[in-house]
């Protein structure tokens, strides 16, 4: 029985990789990407990036002003998720099997966050620059969108998880809806909640980049504004800065996961 078991599941995996490599080909052929010439341009870009795409002593002068963008797009990007994150536990804890009120709204709350979370943020900014124009606020309405949806959907998940029995221990005492809410699901669900509220913090900044190229804001805006005018020793400046800011937020939000969690 258990060989069999194995048996279907490597015939299942080598048809899956099958599908891959079909559709792989497929769509090697059909956009005429040259394999060969892909992979043999790759030492030349890499020895153009080496000569001209480093920081300069001129390059630093720029810094402070690059820093301001940085912690522009940092505020922005806190700012979306966390109230993101609020409205999404509302939306969870009406949407969760554990807690809904009834399963017609459980339903009308996983459906919106179902929509909002499979439209892209880059596809929100695009949309929302017919409303807002190119402002900090379309980048900022953008990742809340995102981390709405994203952010339902994981507390959902978590409140279903975490809390199911102590949720039922506590309606066969008669507790009300609201002290089942406030004194089981959040106390129990808030460390992992937590979790995925900083990793959206790091998906967030990462995204922050490319909706500020949309946007005409932050980061994004300031290393397209320096790539485009030729200037590759400040955009890669601004790479670095990036770079390091993104490793500093991941390590923070690390720390705080191993106190948390």
């Amino acid at each position: 029985m258990q060989a069999d078991y194995f048996e279907k599941k490597k015939r299942n995996t080598l048809l899956f990789l099958a599908i891959l490599g079909v559709v792989t080909v497929l769509a090697i052929i059909i956009t005429e990407y040259n394999v060969v010439k892909g992979f043999s341009s790759l030492p030349k870009a890499v020895e153009w990036g080496l000569a001209n795409f480093y920081p300069t002593q001129e390059s630093l002068t720029k810094l402070p002003a690059i820093l301001d963008k940085l912690i522009e797009t940092l505020l922005v990007s806190i700012a979306a998720t966390t109230t993101g994150a609020v409205i999404a536990l509302l939306f969870a804890i009406l949407g969760s099997n554990t807690t809904r009120v009834n399963a017609f709204f459980g339903s009308i709350s996983r459906g919106i966050a179902t929509i909002f979370r499979n439209i892209d943020v880059a596809a929100w900014a695009m949309i929302l620059l017919f409303s807002f124009g190119q402002s900090s606020l379309t980048g900022y309405f953008a990742l809340f969108f995102g981390s709405f949806g994203f952010l339902t959907r994981a507390f959902v998940e978590t409140i279903d998880e975490v809390s199911g029995g102590s949720v039922e221990a506590l309606q066969a005492t008669g507790a009300g809806y609201f002290s089942i809410i406030f004194q089981s699901v959040i106390p129990a669900s808030l460390p992992q909640m937590i979790s995925w509220i900083l990793f959206m913090i790091e998906t967030n900044i990462r995204s922050a980049t490319l909706i500020g190229l949309l946007t005409g804001s932050g980061i994004g805006f300031t290393f397209n504004l320096y790539y485009k005018n030729l200037n590759y020793d400040v955009a890669s400046l601004v790479v670095v800065v990036i770079i390091v800011a993104i490793l500093f937020i991941e390590s923070v939000s690390n720390y705080v996961r191993r106190a948390v969690l």
